[in-house]
């Protein structure tokens, strides 16, 4: 009895390594999955403020720039407009210098000309897509000049670039490191249990009666292991979120529970695909490699 006991105790101490180890390796994919969401969002968060300013003439009429700002909204590149009036124009500057602007002047007449602030989807705020809409613009009569910063457009870029590159080649050094952390981690728990296997060989088991009990383990630790590992994840953002209110501006729900959900499914497949290949092993090796 106390035998019997000692190996159930064995058997529940392996499930449960097991089950923490793809836990820790199925969290560290989804953290990681979570920040380059993150890490996505604030670079299209970023490019989505490059925009430029179309200064109108002085003698314009309103109707005039409210037709063209119409035009702009209209426009699949441009996300937001604003119409800044000579008077907001020169009481921001006011605000900026931390006086009346006004006051400077005296008896002359206000200097700033009206102007629209332009913002771009993230996927065409680049030079290409900007000077296209700058030439458009230009066309109108109406219009003075266009101004935007194309040196910062272009850096911003660049560098964002970079970063994607190097993000897309960690997440797949990341994602082989799991499969094989995952793969070993159960192929260890099926050695312990290999000799079991021989015995239900020789009493005439057939490989699929064999595999069934062994896959249908596989398969819940990976979906518990994805669940905890969902737990915990949850539980970090919720943490974070509290402490940095701000985060929830990048944060995007659908694509979190989108995570999650992949999370319990890559949990699942691994363990699946791992436990039938360990158990394709040890179902074909010889008796003596069972020893080694």
């Amino acid at each position: 009895m106390s035998e019997r006991n000692a190996n159930r105790r064995r058997i529940a101490g392996s499930y449960a390594v097991s089950l923490v180890s793809i836990m820790l390796v199925l969290f560290l994919l989804g953290a990681f999955a979570i920040f380059m969401m993150h890490a996505r969002k604030l670079s299209n968060h970023v490019k989505e403020n490059i925009g430029f300013e179309i200064v109108m003439n002085s003698d314009v009429k309103e109707a005039n720039i409210l037709r063209l700002q119409k035009e702009l909204d209209a426009m699949p590149a441009v996300k937001s407009t604003e119409y800044i009036t000579k008077d907001e124009a020169i009481s921001r500057l006011s605000e900026d210098l931390g006086e009346d602007f006004l006051e400077w002047l005296g008896p002359e007449e206000n200097p700033l000309l009206p102007s629209i602030d332009v913002r771009f989807h993230a996927n065409y705020a680049n030079t290409d897509s900007i000077a296209k809409v700058e030439t458009l613009i230009l066309d109108n009569p109406d219009v003075k000049e266009v101004y935007y910063q194309k040196s910062l457009v272009d850096l911003i870029n660049k560098n964002l670039r970079k970063i994607a590159v190097v993000l897309m080649f960690v997440s797949l050094a990341l994602l082989l490191i799991a499969i094989a952390l995952i793969r070993n981690t159960i192929r260890l728990s099926i050695y312990s249990k290999r000799f079991l296997v021989r015995s239900m060989q020789l009493v005439g088991a057939t490989e699929s009666f064999i595999r069934r009990p062994f896959l249908k383990q596989g398969v819940s630790q990976g979906f518990f292991g994805g669940l905890l590992a969902d737990l915990l994840l949850i539980g970090i953002l919720y943490w974070v979120s509290k402490r940095v209110p701000d985060l929830t501006l990048v944060q995007d729900t659908t694509v979190i529970a989108c995570i999650l959900v992949g999370i319990v499914i890559l949990g699942v497949l691994l363990a699946w695909f791992s436990t039938r290949a360990a158990l394709d092993k040890f179902l074909k090796a010889d008796l003596d490699k069972l020893y080694n």
